[in-house]
């Protein structure tokens, strides 16, 4: 992302007439909800600019200064609007402190996004002229045609030897939709089957029912015939290596729903509660592992994991004194070997399914699954988790409790 120069930014600052441009005198009141409608409107950039759009925070409308304090934390609070989860696929964006018109001023730049629609808390907002407002029918359509034309992730690649029918509708309807839109936006909705399937990517385009690898790792009767590896191998080991006796094992196929749900059950009958009535004064529950440190690094390895030319699975190897996650693909983007783990940094190979993930509600925030298992491991008293990753393959250890 390439930034605006200072003067390029006071062209844009000092033009009201431009609809590239938003501008709010604080985050008071509901201005962060508009800032986020903002975001999205600019990230699905309607009108076809294929340029950033802009949003000038700690300025009038006629673009003076209110000489607002350009804080950390504002700046945090920004940047934080694009993995909090609630615009869906995450938009690229950058956040910076710039000094124009002779004030401090925050800079959210937004660029157009490779995968419209993009939506925040189930709507579609747009840009038209100076004003945002919610897509209608035709107006997503344009953002779904618009989408045929970019760069794609594999994610919302064609799968071509898929059709429609190998995708379940039922599960669309009755569990997708009601999830990822607004209640008001499905009530007023008039589109077709093929056009609500276009819009959450599930399929091509209204004209092209070819299911997308999405589609069928979402909704797929059956994803497996199609992408052999996107599944989970699991083995419960009785012992420290490979070799030592396997007390369980098990292929855990379907939607990726369906296998996170699966695997929640297979991990919790292992995490048995052990009762501690010796070293505190009334019994204690321990467990070898916290469930939320081992739930996140399974979301993280399905959605950060390959699929593309692969029939290698998650595996899931249970030791009794460690847990091993092997997700195939390496670090993606500006994730590497040597940066892997730290705070802030993220990227998203499967965008679109990190999108389905928190549809469904498997993920709450973007770029935090790391921090969330090193805290919960310590609260629990584990060792610190370890992390190795390869150009081809990430591999996580969590350790069992001593």
């Amino acid at each position: 992302m390439k930034n605006l120069t200072d003067p390029e930014l006071s062209v844009l600052l000092n033009d009201t007439e431009s609809d590239r441009v938003e501008r709010k005198q604080s985050l008071k009141g509901d201005t962060p909800k508009k800032i986020r409608q903002a975001i999205c409107a600019f990230a699905n950039d309607l009108p076809d600019y294929n340029k950033p759009g802009i949003l000038f925070i700690g300025v009038a409308d006629d673009g003076t200064p209110t000489n607002e304090p350009v804080t950390e934390q504002l700046l945090i609070s920004l940047a934080d609007m694009k993995t909090d989860g609630n615009i869906l696929p995450p938009p690229a964006l950058y956040v910076e402190k710039r000094t124009l018109n002779g004030g401090e001023i925050a800079v959210v730049t937004v660029m157009p996004s490779d995968m419209p629609p993009v939506k925040y808390e189930g709507r579609i907002w747009i840009r038209i002229g100076p004003r945002r407002a919610i897509a209608n029918g035709q107006e997503e359509r344009i953002l779904n045609e618009k989408r045929r034309y970019k760069n794609l992730p594999f994610d919302i690649y064609p799968f071509h030897p898929a059709e429609l029918s190998d995708l379940s509708r039922t599960k669309f309807e009755d569990e997708y939709l009601p999830k990822a839109f607004a209640p008001d936006v499905l009530e007023t909705n008039e589109r077709s089957y093929e056009e609500r399937l276009s819009s959450c990517k599930m399929i091509v385009s209204p004209q092209d029912s070819t299911p997308t690898v999405l589609g069928l790792l979402a909704l797929g009767k059956s994803p497996q015939d199609f992408l052999p590896g996107g599944y989970i191998q699991f083995l419960r080991i009785d012992g420290s290596e490979l070799a030592d006796p396997v007390m369980d094992e098990q292929d855990i196929q379907g939607t990726v729903v369906d296998i996170l749900r699966r695997m929640e059950e297979k991990l919790q009958a292992h995490n048995r509660t052990a009762v501690d009535i010796t070293s505190h004064p009334t019994h204690q529950l321990e467990q070898p592992y916290p469930l939320p440190a081992v739930y996140q690094i399974l979301y993280n390895a399905i959605l950060h994991r390959i699929y593309e030319n692969t029939h290698a699975p998650v595996r899931v190897y249970w030791f009794n004194d460690r847990i091993e996650i092997h997700s195939p693909g390496g670090p993606y983007g500006s994730v590497t070997p040597e940066n892997f783990g730290t705070p802030g940094i993220t990227d998203y190979r499967n965008p679109n399914m990190a999108e389905v993930l928190k549809t469904f509600g498997y993920v709450q925030k973007f770029g935090r699954g790391i921090a969330v298992v090193r805290r919960e491991m310590q609260k629990n008293g584990n060792p610190e988790p370890e992390f190795d990753p390869q150009p081809n393959s990430v591999l996580c250890i969590l350790r069992s409790k001593p």
